[in-house]
């Protein structure tokens, strides 16, 4: 793996830390690469039940690399396309990985950097991070991370964001659903070490079931055909080993075997 990623393995758990510090973690074609491989390589690894994601130095991740930017408005339309398309894998390679993500967030979150924190399923932030959708200052739009963005903040405060380019902090991001917590940079490792022990009760099986739940019925009507479609789901878990390990423990007054 290349150096500009760097993984780290504590038992059921892997450390993703972007490592181009220098830029706060700015977005070329070499990381994103880097970060998609990590992500398909952790993803095809069900040894592995969560996924911390950090940067290296002063921000997870400030957004794109401007310069590598600047190159694509010589660029034609098709290879625009193709220059896009990277950004987008990356997004998507995380937002669907079977483990449960966390967002270790801290620093000046901008752009791109924004959608990284969206397609985490945790994000965890330092109230010193600040956020913004700072494409419109640059004459282009949010297109890429949009759909991470519309799924956690709704579309009425993304178009003033999407619009005003403004900075705001860490608290206003947890009030309008970008981060799930914040607290102060220095209890920032301790309260992610809290949740991954508190996720350690939970079944990594079940777990990814419930992750890929959440997103293939949100939106979705509550009809006949999701409701014969979420009783299948429950009989055909409750036949796992997971679920016989579980209701056994609970009943026996053990722990389950995974913790």
């Amino acid at each position: 793996m290349t150096d500009l990623v760097r993984i780290e393995r504590d038992q059921d758990v892997a450390r993703v830390t972007l490592n181009r510090p220098e830029l706060n973690n700015a977005l070329n074609r070499a990381l994103i690469e880097a970060l998609r491989s990590a992500f398909e390589s952790i993803a095809s690894d069900r040894s592995i039940a969560t996924m911390v994601l950090a940067g290296e130095g002063k921000s997870l991740c400030a957004g794109a690399d401007i310069n590598a930017m600047r190159e694509a408005g010589t660029y034609t339309r098709e290879e625009n396309i193709a220059d896009a398309m990277p950004l987008v894998r990356m997004l998507s390679a995380l937002d669907r990985m079977p483990q449960t993500t966390i967002g270790r967030v801290h620093g000046p979150i901008y752009g791109g950097g924004v959608g990284v924190v969206l397609a985490c399923d945790i994000a965890i932030g330092s109230s010193e991070a600040t956020f913004c959708l700072s494409e419109v200052r640059l004459g282009i739009v949010p297109g890429m991370i949009s759909p991470y963005v519309l799924r956690a903040i709704g579309e009425r405060t993304a178009r003033r964001y999407f619009q005003t380019a403004e900075v705001f902090d860490a608290n206003e991001a947890m009030r309008i659903g970008l981060l799930h917590e914040v607290v102060a940079p220095e209890a920032l490792d301790e309260r992610i070490g809290k949740l991954l022990k508190q996720l350690k009760s939970a079944a990594p099986g079940a777990r990814s079931i419930a992750k890929k739940l959440a997103g293939d019925i949100a939106g979705r009507r509550i009809d006949e055909a999701l409701m014969t479609e979420t009783a299948q789901l429950i009989a055909d878990v409750r036949a796992k080993p997971e679920a016989r390990e579980g209701l056994s423990a609970f009943l026996e007054k053990r722990k389950p075997s995974w913790t």
